[in-house]
């Protein structure tokens, strides 16, 4: 049996983030699950509409285990560019997977924990350099999405007709031929409810 766990997100998005840990525990939990970051770039245009309120993050943090830093909620009248991490998590997707989960949850961190806007190179430089990647200049246009993450963007367009929903963040199991769009939202704070649920979807299909 085949089964693959496809997480469509942006590395801005509070409610990405929130869902984050429940990716993690099924990377500890169930490591024969194959995992499939696709970073949709919702934030990919730095025009100053990408703006998120206080009132998500109060929705995010009541909901789900995370915290917002004093720095980051003293930014959130700017707007959101995820341009850079797009470019940054497709490539890694793609040529070092065994680092790509704690890539995203370091980029996470150092955006909503400590504030980095992670839209200039040197916002990456430490997280690059901690994690030893040596990275094509390409990856670090700012300006646009590369080749690449704009294919995954039109792959993740395709998804979404299929499960008939544009909403982010999205988590599906795919089973064989089986594709299950999983309700995330009921188990922000109880990842391990999300373990067994994920184990009662791969017998029922064993």
């Amino acid at each position: 049996m085949a089964a693959e766990l496809f997480f469509i997100y942006d590395s801005h998005c509070p409610w990405s983030y929130a869902t984050t840990p429940l990716v993690n525990a099924v990377n500890k939990a169930l490591p024969e699950v194959i995992l499939n970051l696709w970073h949709c770039a919702y934030f990919s245009d730095a025009d100053g509409e990408n703006i998120i309120t206080k009132k998500q993050v109060s929705q995010v943090k009541e909901l789900s285990t995370v915290n917002f830093s004093p720095d980051y909620m003293g930014k959130l009248a700017q707007g959101k560019d995820s341009t850079l991490c797009a470019n940054l998590m497709t490539w890694a997707a793609g040529k070092t997977p065994q680092q790509a989960l704690a890539l995203l949850n370091a980029l996470q961190v150092a955006h909503f924990s400590n504030g980095n806007e992670l839209s200039e190179q040197s916002d990456l430089t430490d997280i690059v350099d901690e994690f030893k990647l040596s990275i094509p200049a390409k990856v670090f246009n700012k300006t646009k999405l590369t080749a690449d993450a704009e294919a995954q963007v039109h792959e993740i367009y395709a998804l979404q007709e299929i499960i008939a929903t544009q909403a982010i963040p999205a988590l599906l199991l795919a089973i064989n031929d089986e594709l299950i769009l999983l309700d995330h939202s009921l188990y922000l704070k109880n990842p391990d409810v999300f373990i067994d649920a994920i184990k009662l979807e791969l017998n029922k299909h064993s």
